[in-house]
């Protein structure tokens, strides 16, 4: 027999409560053994088995001795215990269920237009709301279905009727459609359905009287459930009390929505002053994130450290929760968290999607690195991290922006780096064409061993709980037959990463990290509940898509308010069951006030209507750290062990602009990566300029073309040389139109100084040279880019520059710049005489801009060289000494701080 609910009020006290009334007045009294203390013979359902703890605990407390408690379990385990049905269909995996809606709904071209889908992957987001949702209906209209096949579409029609006959013509096409596709694949395969036949066999087989303890309302199944069994056994409902006469009157006077009933508590000002000041509750207001992060942490310490043990923390703003947790485990405090977070966070599910982006991008650089720095792949390799750190080097440098073969090509000249790019290309090959989900799984599993994956993944909690999921998608999808491109299986492997939730072993159970409901029925030492303003109390409830509300009333689903209202309640038992609470939120965010939870401001109105005191402050003391103050002064390191053996020109210019600059990127080698850009810049184009031109002269130098040809042939070397790069990229032709008109003035220079007896002698040439002195050495090396003679035998060096002319010639009046000089060291004949070039005209003129004294030039700068080196050997200082024209453009500027000591 189905006996009415037992209600009891929402307290501190609603276990011992409800112990007292089923040993003394209900079931436990009646169909237990009381003399052998047995109550075996009964099956009590809980809505987690966290509650069971409670209730044992309760029931020891009442009875004061040993005794055989009642067969506590939850519904779901239940129904896992009970053998299965042979005349049972199988049942569909919910991943399976997903998948073949979407392959359903995907060969309709006018769904995608109903539904705004610009791609069929578009689509899969909406499959699975769309079973939600008919997992909903299922719970709610299938008990009536089986007792009357037209009872959904009688409830359907009374709920078109709740809607004015002008907005019911208005009734969206796509609610139709969903109700269409709900009732074509209700089956007894579907797992609700066949949950619900579970159900009700138990009920059939009912061996033992029932107390069923729920946190909320039964729902239409349970109800039906519930029945059936109370026809063969004794059935007691045990439940909340919501009535005004059980709440404490201050919650009822704030929110009347949680009532269930209809009485008046404001009907006269002696039922308002008997509200008062909720005990425990606290607020506690913060300036910042991570303001209300470390209140919050420290709190919770003070808690532990006063002897409670056990703190539940309510995470509305899961930020600020994250930063808690960090803040306890570096105090040594483990936080066991009963939400978990979603496995797509974790950076096993990183790895995992970052080899699926690397391939679906064809190895786009960003992806390709984000692949190559995950600790899971090539875990087993010695020095994976240099090898790593020599691919991007490699790709930066050649400015590879994506594509399996210039990815691999540009690390030609490291042969271990070359191969293991080469072995993640290999198995992106098997990620091509369409496959069956298993295939697609069976893939990924082959590319994971081949690249050591799996075996770093196996070891680690949140991989372990990766490798669980692939294999119960393999289990659960091994029947379909649909087949799927590679965006489609990414799509689908990416739905389910973000609807797993990683949940981390638990260690220590003192302080528990949940959400608002997590909260039911349970009573802890202490709570803090952070992010309790606006934005976060009452949470954001997901958009009830598809059905209006009146729609949704009539159909059983649960409508807005309803959502609203288990909210509401959830928060109100939260505060009368805990005996100490603390609200805490920020009061400012984004620069902009944050005020606090409604539901605060309606409980401070509440109290102040009544009289009472209003919710006190929490304070919170943070021990206050002394830092000393340290004077920071210009750095000026001395590092004689670390004097280079190799020195370039540039590396002699960062010498004279600033010897920390030098220090940091020659010496220590801390030198900037290359940035990827996917448009030419100016060094790609003076690049461009050196290949065309020594390609031009040399050609000239072996063939001796006629003069009248030469145009001809350097318009015919840029084309091919821009022609490839115009390939990769389309904005390289603004380069080659700025060349074209450079190109005559070009030519009438180079013409007039062959004219003059100087002749082409080679170009990018490398030379290195070693100076030496008493106690050492460096060698010098560079390229030069073009070197000429004359007649008389004289030699000069010549620097091509993107530059016009009047640039140069300022450049070389500055006196800093010491390239021509060095690159006349460097040479393996004496140098008489330098140039730049500018390759940049200035109305319609070019030229070269000469060195002045250059052989006395040289001799200062070998000397310079020479002094320098012998300094920085015997200990001199190496000072951030830089004027601010160079620091403003310094990569190493963080580094020494400049600002901070000036």
């Amino acid at each position: 027999m189905l006996q009415s609910p037992l209600l009891i009020a929402p307290a501190a006290g609603f276990w011992s409560q409800t112990a007292r009334i089923l040993l003394d007045h209900g079931m436990l009294s009646e169909f237990g053994d009381s003399r052998m203390q047995d109550f075996s013979a009964i099956r009590i359902v809980v809505p987690s088995f966290s509650h069971a703890p409670f209730l044992k605990a309760a029931l020891a407390e009442r009875l004061q001795h040993a005794f055989i408690p009642p067969r506590i379990t939850t519904l779901q385990a239940w129904l896992a215990m009970a053998p299965p049905d042979s005349a049972e269909a199988q049942t569909v995996s919910d991943s399976e269920r997903l998948m073949e809606l979407y392959a359903e709904l995907r060969q309709h071209g006018w769904l995608k237009k109903l539904f705004a889908a610009r791609r069929n992957t578009d689509l899969l987001p909406l499959a699975q709301t769309l079973l939600t949702l008919f997992d909903e209906l299922t719970r709610a209209l299938l008990p009536s279905i089986q007792l009357s096949p037209d009872a959904a579409e009688a409830r359907w029609q009374a709920a078109l009727e709740q809607i004015a006959p002008a907005a019911r013509s208005m009734l969206s096409d796509e609610a139709q459609l969903v109700w269409s596709l709900w009732k074509s694949q209700l089956d007894t395969s579907d797992p609700t359905a066949r949950r619900f036949a579970r159900m009700m066999r138990l009920a059939e087989q009912a061996d033992a009287p029932l107390v069923w303890i729920g946190a909320v309302e039964a729902d239409a199944m349970e109800n039906a459930f519930l029945a059936a069994y109370g026809a063969r056994q004794p059935v007691v409902p045990v439940r909340l009390d919501w009535r005004a006469s059980a709440i404490e009157p201050v919650c009822a006077l704030a929110w009347r929505e949680i009532l269930d009933d209809d009485e008046s508590i404001a009907a006269n000002g002696g039922e308002c002053g008997a509200a008062a000041t909720p005990a425990g509750v606290t607020l506690c207001a913060t300036g910042s994130l991570e303001d209300e992060a470390v209140r919050g942490a420290q709190t919770i310490i003070d808690w532990l450290q006063q002897g409670k043990s056990s703190v539940a923390v309510i995470a509305q703003d899961r930020v600020v929760a994250r930063r808690i947790r960090a803040l306890l485990e570096r105090a040594q405090i483990q936080v066991s968290d009963e939400t978990g977070w979603k496995l797509s966070t974790t950076r096993t599910a990183s790895a995992l999607a970052a080899l699926l982006d690397a391939v679906a991008t064809r190895a786009e650089t960003s992806s390709l690195l984000d692949l190559l720095k995950s600790p899971f792949l090539f875990a087993e390799v010695d020095g994976k991290s240099e090898r790593v750190m020599a691919i991007e080097h490699a790709l930066r440098r050649a400015n590879v922006l994506g594509g399996w073969e210039s990815a691999v090509a540009a690390l030609s000249s490291d042969p271990l780096a070359q191969d293991s790019l080469q072995r993640i290309a290999q198995q992106a090959r098997h990620f091509t064409g369409r496959k069956t989900l298993s295939e697609w799984i069976t893939a990924t599993y082959r590319a994971l061993d081949a690249l050591g994956m799996h075996a770093a993944l196996a070891v680690d909690a949140a991989g372990m709980q990766v490798i669980a999921m692939l294999e119960t998608l393999k289990q659960d999808c091994a029947s379909s037959s649909h087949a799927f491109s590679f965006a489609e299986w990414r799509a689908f492997i990416g739905l389910q990463l973000e609807s797993t939730p990683f949940v981390p072993a638990d260690f220590d159970r003192r302080v528990v990290m949940l959400q608002l409901n997590g909260a039911r029925l349970r009573a802890f030492d202490a709570v803090l509940m952070v992010g309790a303003d606006a934005d976060h109390l009452p949470s954001q409830l997901d958009e009830t898509l598809f059905f209006a509300n009146a729609v949704r009333r009539e159909l059983g689903l649960a409508t807005r308010e309803m959502r609203h209202r288990a909210q509401l309640r959830d928060f109100a038992e939260l505060l009368t069951v805990n005996r100490e609470v603390v609200l805490s939120w920020q009061t400012f965010t984004s620069g902009e006030p944050n005020p606090p939870s409604p539901w605060i401001e309606r409980l401070q109105l509440a109290l102040e209507r009544a009289g009472a005191a209003p919710l006190p402050m929490h304070r919170v003391e943070i021990a206050p750290h002394l830092l000393t103050a340290q004077t920071v002064a210009m750095p000026a390191p001395v590092a004689p062990h670390l004097v280079p053996s190799r020195l370039s020109a540039s590396g002699y210019n960062s010498l004279v602009a600033c010897p920390y600059q030098f220090f940091a990127t020659r010496m220590l080698e801390l030198q900037g990566m290359d940035e990827l850009s996917d448009m030419p810049e100016k060094r790609d184009y003076g690049d461009w300029l050196h290949r065309i031109l020594t390609t031009y002269h040399e050609t000239l130098r072996d063939n001796g073309s006629a003069l009248q040809d030469r145009a001809s042939l350097l318009q015919q070397i840029s084309q091919q040389v821009f022609d490839d790069e115009i390939a990769r990229s389309g904005a390289a032709l603004g380069y080659y139109s700025r060349w074209q008109k450079a190109m005559p003035a070009y030519l009438e220079w180079a013409n007039a100084r062959e004219s003059e007896g100087w002749h082409f002698v080679m170009g990018e040439g490398k030379f290195d040279k070693t100076l030496h002195w008493e106690d050492g050495k460096i060698t010098l090396h560079g390229r030069i880019d073009r070197i000429d003679e004359n007649g008389a035998g004289e030699r000069a060096v010549l620097d091509y520059k993107t530059k016009n002319s009047t640039a140069l010639r300022d450049r070389l009046k500055e006196g800093e710049d010491h390239q021509l000089a060095f690159y006349g060291l460097l040479s393996d004949r004496p140098v008489a005489h330098a140039s730049y070039v500018a390759l940049e005209p200035v109305k319609d003129k070019t030229g070269a801009v000469d060195a002045p004294n250059y052989e006395e030039w040289q001799r200062a700068l070998q000397a310079q060289v020479v002094a320098n080196m012998h300094a920085i050997a015997g200990g001199a200082p190496l000072r951030a000494s830089g004027i601010n024209r160079v620091c403003g453009f310094c990569e190493v500027r963080g580094l020494c701080r400049k600002g901070a000591w000036e």
